[in-house]
């Protein structure tokens, strides 16, 4: 918006005193709109920025349009502390959008605060204790300060105490004390005040703590005492006194404690109460071997480095009957067949069960209460001696038994000295079934009658096998003969579970009627056997197949109508249907009805004949080339309510059809067959990687390629530098100087001469290696270093590389003659040579035709 002077009264200074409380007014302030603003203010006055940042002033609004600047008091200020100044940006818009943004200056004054403590007597009553016999001392020094850092000045009452305190504020006593003659304890208050008079005071409270020189004696005189075990926590044992002669005016603050270790027994400091802490156990090691408990109980005036004595006790522990029998373990699992006979032993409790009472007494039991659902087929000997037998039968398929296979018996095993604890012992006993009887099937043979288009998986049938053992065993299924034909082993499949039986493999009604085969039905132990046998039902299921079932041959547009068109017809065949149901139809293709078979149903063979003429000249038809899909059902003989229900199966033949308009000579078709391959490519989205890799591959590729490129020029110009800048020899020569260099090493001697048939000059060559040069004028025939062959002779590198090769079948010894002559120094150039180099340089630049016409010079 605009800014405009909408802030009145501002911007404006203003002075605020630290520690105000909140809500006091800093400053007020108009807001004036303009007479066009009909809502007055849009945006309030607020405080947009401060400087520095500070939440402790806020806006308040007293009513229209006026406002003022109050403090939060969070955070209370405070000239010490905190900046002395603030800078309040306030920001207002009215509805029109005038806006106006103004600096309010907030100094923060100093104001006198009263002194304050530090240090432990800013939080808390002081408590200062001091020794009796204590020379005068300073005691304690007083923290104080004042907020304007103003100096203080300290003071002491009432003035009657043994204490004063110095400028500083250091406290000292002015005496030594006598705890049995003095106070204990006095009450100080202490008083700061700074250069204005305002004050602060706190209370110190100081103690005199009294001196032992005497050494406490044990007022108890028993020493042995006797208790039964397992007492329970906070028993008390003794009560152990002593007394201090320093307190013979007051009760003796004495502390009693066990000096020997022990975990059974403990003593209150103050009391002397001697009390059982933890579980005392005669049964249980050590106390049933040393049932006898020895304690050291030391008594002191003070908690350290005061007087001691000590005092040694006995504590005998007594047994109880506090333990009832156990067993181990305390369930019992005995497993017996169940044609056991009765009065056959099982177990002797005995042998598992004890007391662990250390008195004899204590450790005697007994065992009573067989009980149990069935426990009438069980019992004692006798209650001593804990042997249990059975005295009934268990056979599991007895129907006077309740096929009971677990027995749940309890036996109670009990002290006979009260109270005559008593534990439960649980005894199950398994009746283990035997194998005592065949699984036997419902019937010796299964019939199933399947459909022959039955769904490979689908289930057919079921067979049932009972066994009477109890409890009823698995029985597993198999196939164990048949079920299997020449091309599949395994036709059928049975569940081994369930008996039910599923084909594995389509069934053929013309290949085989009828499948038998024979399942075993087994408890792992013994086993069974039956016969199933499988009925193929016959279904439509075989479509006609036609001969040929694809032809292609011409006509003439003129030909006939009936005609037998080129003597075609077709022959079809059905394993599972008639030939008279054959029935023939154009589907496809068949454009105006050109076409027709005769006889079109009642028989397996029909031919094509023509139907109707064509009439290309009137427009009426238009296709020279008819595809025609013609479609062979075996539903002739079906009413036409048969045919809703049976299955009908189709075949096809495929016939193509060209007309060829006016023709001259008789056009004989031959049979052919046509292979018609389809190519698809089709993208998927979840391979999308597939371009990715393949892109990746090719710029790798392609990347070797020119790195490899790269290192074989490097090694072309290595093994063959450029003669000069001025007269390089093309790249594409460079196999040519190779062999030409290497020649011109084995041989450099140039023995012969003859002349070029293109240009009629005269040049040089060695016979051996090829090498070739122009031969300077007024120059003999001589020999010439490697190192200065010419260009031309390099460029001319076919012929050399000829003759390298026959010169690669000297000798050794040959080679090393030429090497040496190669190494002699040439003869030095005559001065007639120095006035032809211009004239050399022209020839150079005709080596290259020296290349092409070298061969025809060698001739």
């Amino acid at each position: 918006g605009r800014k405009t002077r909408l802030l009145k009264g501002l911007p404006a200074t203003s002075t605020v005193e630290e520690n105000t409380a909140a809500g006091v007014s800093v400053c007020d302030f108009n807001v004036t709109v303009s007479p066009l603003s009909s809502e007055g203010v849009a945006i309030l006055p607020a405080i947009v920025n401060s400087n520095p940042l500070t939440e402790a002033f806020d806006i308040e609004s007293k009513g229209g349009l006026e406002y003022r600047v109050v403090t939060t008091g969070n955070p209370v200020l405070d000239y010490e502390t905190m900046p002395k100044s603030f800078d309040l940006q306030i920001f207002v818009e009215d509805t029109t959008g005038r806006t106006d943004l103004n600096v309010l200056t907030i100094r923060v004054t100093d104001k006198n605060e009263h002194p304050v403590f530090r240090g432990n007597m800013a939080i808390q009553t002081l408590t200062i204790y001091v020794l009796e016999g204590t020379r005068p001392e300073r005691i304690y020094q007083v923290d104080a300060a004042d907020p304007e850092n103003a100096k203080l000045k300290y003071s002491l009452l009432p003035a009657t105490v043994p204490f004063l305190i110095t400028e500083s504020g250091a406290i000292f006593s002015t005496k030594e004390f006598d705890y049995e003659k003095d106070p204990h304890c006095y009450f100080l208050n202490v008083t700061v005040t700074d250069l204005d008079g305002l004050n602060s005071t706190k209370t110190v409270n100081i103690n005199i703590i009294n001196i032992n020189d005497e050494r406490p004696y044990f007022t108890t005189k028993q020493r042995i005492y006797r208790i039964p075990e397992e007492q329970s926590p906070g028993t008390i044992v003794a009560n152990i006194t002593a007394e201090d002669p320093d307190d013979e005016d007051s009760t003796s603050r004495l502390f009693y404690s066990i000096q020997s270790s022990d975990r059974y027994f403990s003593i209150h400091p103050s009391t002397g109460v001697l009390q059982v802490t933890g579980r005392i156990n005669r049964d249980a090691l050590p106390l049933r071997l040393h049932p006898n408990i020895s304690l050291i109980v030391q008594v002191e005036d003070s908690p350290s480095s005061g007087h001691a004595s000590e005092m040694e006790i006995t504590i005998i522990i007594d047994d109880i009957n506090d333990n009832a029998p156990e067993c181990s373990p305390s369930a019992f699992r005995k497993e017996v067949n169940e044609n056991t006979p009765p009065g056959t032993f099982l177990i002797d409790l005995r042998n598992y069960c004890k007391d662990i009472d250390v008195d004899p007494s204590n450790n005697q039991f007994n065992f009573t209460g067989l009980s149990g659902f069935g426990s009438n087929n069980f019992a004692l000997d006798s209650t001593v001696s804990g042997r249990l037998v059975m005295t009934g039968t268990s056979d599991l398929e007895n129907p006077a038994n309740p096929r009971i296979e677990v027995y749940t018996l309890t036996v109670r095993v009990q002290d006979i000295a009260y109270p005559n604890y008593s534990n439960i012992i649980y005894i199950y006993i398994r009746i283990k079934p035997v194998n005592e009887f065949f699984p036997v099937f419902s019937t010796l043979s299964y019939i199933f009658n399947v459909s022959e288009i039955t769904k490979v998986g689908s289930s057919i049938g079921r067979v049932h096998a009972l066994d009477k053992d109890w409890p009823p065993p698995v029985i597993t299924y198999s196939i164990v003969a048949g079920g299997g034909t020449r091309d599949y082993k395994n036709i059928f499949w049975i569940s081994p579970t369930k008996g039910e039986v599923r084909i594995l493999a389509r069934l053929d009604y013309e290949t085989t009627q009828k499948h038998i085969f024979t399942v075993q039905a087994s408890d792992q132990e013994k086993f069974t056997t039956a016969s199933v046998t499988v009925n193929v039902l016959e279904v439509n299921d075989e479509e006609p197949v036609c001969s040929p079932n694809f032809y292609s041959f011409q006509i003439p547009v003129s030909l006939a109508v009936g005609t037998n068109i080129n003597g075609f017809r077709i022959e079809c065949q059905d394993r599972d249907s008639d030939p008279r149901s054959f029935r023939y139809f154009i589907n496809e293709g068949n454009e105006n009805n050109h076409f027709t078979f005769s006889p079109s149903t009642g028989s397996n063979t029909s031919r094509l004949i023509l139907a109707s003429r064509f009439d290309y000249e009137s427009g009426f038809d238009t296709s020279w080339i008819y595809n025609l899909r013609v479609y062979i059902t075996d539903d002739n003989l079906l009413s036409v309510r048969d045919k809703t229900t049976y299955l009908i199966e189709t075949g096809t033949v495929t016939l193509s059809i060209r007309v060829i308009p006016n023709p001259t000579t008789a056009i004989t078709t031959t049979p052919a067959f046509t292979v018609v391959t389809r190519r698809e490519n089709v993208y998927s989205a979840s391979a999308w990687y597939v371009p990715f890799v393949v892109t990746l591959g090719s710029l790798l590729l392609l990347g070797l390629l020119g790195f490899l490129g790269f290192l074989l020029v490097t090694w072309v110009r290595t093994c063959c530098p450029p003669a000069g800048k001025g007269h390089r020899t093309p790249l594409i020569h460079f196999i040519f100087c190779v062999s030409s260099q290497t020649m011109t090493k084995l041989n450099t001697i140039f023995d012969g001469e003859a002349r070029d048939p293109v240009t009629g000059r005269m040049y040089e060559f060695n016979t051996r290696s090829g090498a070739r040069r122009w031969k300077k004028s007024n120059e003999p025939l001589q020999p010439v270093l490697a190192g200065q062959v010419t260009s031309s002779a390099t460029d001319n590198s076919g012929q050399g590389t000829d003759r390298a090769e026959a010169a690669s079948k000297k000798e050794p010894s040959e080679k090393r003659k030429e090497l040496t002559a190669a190494t002699k120094p040439a003869t030095k150039p005559s001065a007639d040579q120095d006035g032809l180099r211009l004239q050399r340089q022209k020839e150079e630049s005709e080596g290259r035709r020296l290349s092409s016409a070298a061969p025809q010079g060698r001739n």
